[in-house]
C-alpha cells in the first residue's frame, strides 16, 4: 500500500524578490525565521493556500483579509520598469516510504495594464525541478517558460490545467482524497481561518467551536450503518433480555405460590397418612384382643360342653 504523500519543498522562480528560491521540509514541516518585513508571510501565503486551490484572490493572500495588495504586485511593482514578468510557484509532495515525488504549482505572467494570465500544473512521473526538470530557458539568462513552452517540455510526464478548479480537483484526488471537493473546499478554508495572526484575538470560543465543528468530515448512511445495526442489535438484545428477566421474575413468583401449595399438599397426605397409621394400629390392637376373646370363648364352650356331657351320664345312670 501507498505511503501518505508529505510536502518536502516550495520553490519560487521570478516571483516577488526572488529569482529562483527553494525551501525544504523536514518531515513536512518547515520554520521560517526572519525579522519582520524579511518575506516570511509572503513566502507562506505563496504556498498555503494558493498552490492547494489556486485562488489567488487578495483576501486569501493576505493573512489578515486585505484585498490591499493582489497578485500582480508581486510580479511588477508600480514603478517597475519592465513591461511583463512571467513567473512560477510549486510545491513538491514525496511519499513517506519511498522516493516518489509528485509536483504541483502554477505559472503566473503580469503585463502592466492587463489581467493576468495564470496556469497550473503537475509533474506526475516523478520528475523534480532543479533536477532534472526546469521552468526556464538557458540562454545568456534565465527565461522562464511560457505556458506553451510548459506544455511541450511536460509532454505525458504532467498536465496544465487552464481552470483553477480542475487543478483543485486533481490535488484533492491525488493527494488528500476528500470524497468531494466540497469538503476539500472546507479543508482550506479552515486553513485560511486558523492561519490568522492574531486568532485569540478575532476569534470568540464560540467560534473557534463552530469552525472546528464545521470542518469536521460529514457521516454518510454508509458510515453510519453499522453503528446503527449495531446499536439496533444492542436494543433488540436489551429488550430480549428485559423480557427474559420479566418472565424469569413471573415465573419466580408462580413457582414461589406452586411451591407453597405443594407444601401444604404434602402435609395434608402426611397427616393422612399418618392418621391412616394410627388407625391401622388400633384396628390390628383390637383384632388381636378379638382373637384372644374368641380363643378363651372356645375353650370356654369345649369345657361347658365337657361338663354337660359328664351331666348326661350321670343321669342316665
Amino acid at each position: 500500500m501507498n505511503s501518505r504523500w508529505q510536502a518536502n519543498k516550495i520553490g519560487l522562480i521570478n516571483f516577488w524578490y526572488y529569482d529562483e528560491q527553494e525551501f525544504s521540509f523536514i518531515k513536512g514541516r518547515m520554520l521560517l525565521r526572519g525579522s519582520n518585513g524579511s518575506g516570511k508571510s509572503v513566502t507562506m501565503q505563496s504556498v498555503v493556500p494558493l498552490l492547494l486551490d489556486g485562488n489567488m484572490s487578495p483576501e486569501r493572500l493576505d493573512p489578515f483579509g486585505s484585498r490591499d495588495r493582489k497578485m500582480s504586485s508581486y510580479l511588477l511593482e508600480e514603478d517597475d520598469e519592465r513591461e511583463e514578468r512571467t513567473g512560477y510557484l510549486y510545491l513538491e509532495f514525496k511519499r513517506q516510504e519511498s522516493d516518489t515525488y509528485l509536483t504541483v504549482g502554477m505559472g503566473i505572467r503580469a503585463r502592466k495594464g492587463k489581467p493576468l494570465d495564470k496556469w497550473y500544473f503537475a509533474i506526475k512521473d516523478g520528475s523534480r525541478i532543479g533536477k532534472d526538470f526546469f521552468l526556464y530557458k538557458e540562454t545568456s539568462e534565465k527565461v522562464t517558460l511560457s505556458k506553451r513552452q510548459l506544455e511541450n517540455q511536460l509532454k505525458t510526464g504532467g498536465e496544465v490545467f487552464d481552470r483553477q478548479v480542475e487543478y483543485m480537483e486533481f490535488i484533492n484526488r491525488e493527494i488528500f482524497g476528500f470524497e468531494t471537493i466540497e469538503e476539500y473546499k472546507e479543508m482550506i478554508d479552515l486553513l485560511i481561518q486558523l492561519r490568522t495572526p492574531k486568532l485569540s484575538k478575532d476569534f470568540k470560543p464560540s467560534v473557534i467551536n463552530d469552525i472546528l465543528s464545521n470542518s469536521l468530515q460529514p457521516l454518510y448512511d454508509e458510515d453510519l450503518r453499522p453503528m446503527s445495526e449495531a446499536i439496533e442489535n444492542m436494543d433488540t438484545m436489551t429488550s430480549n433480555l428485559k423480557s427474559r428477566e420479566e418472565g424469569r421474575q413471573a415465573a419466580g413468583k408462580i413457582y414461589r405460590v406452586y411451591d407453597k401449595y405443594n407444601r401444604l399438599l404434602l402435609f395434608e397426605k402426611a397427616k393422612n397418612l399418618d392418621e391412616g397409621e394410627r388407625e391401622l394400629l388400633t384396628i390390628k390392637r383390637q383384632k388381636s384382643e378379638a382373637y384372644t376373646l374368641l380363643e378363651s370363648c372356645k375353650e370356654q364352650v369345649a369345657r361347658l360342653e365337657s361338663e354337660q356331657m359328664e351331666l348326661d351320664t350321670k343321669k342316665k345312670l
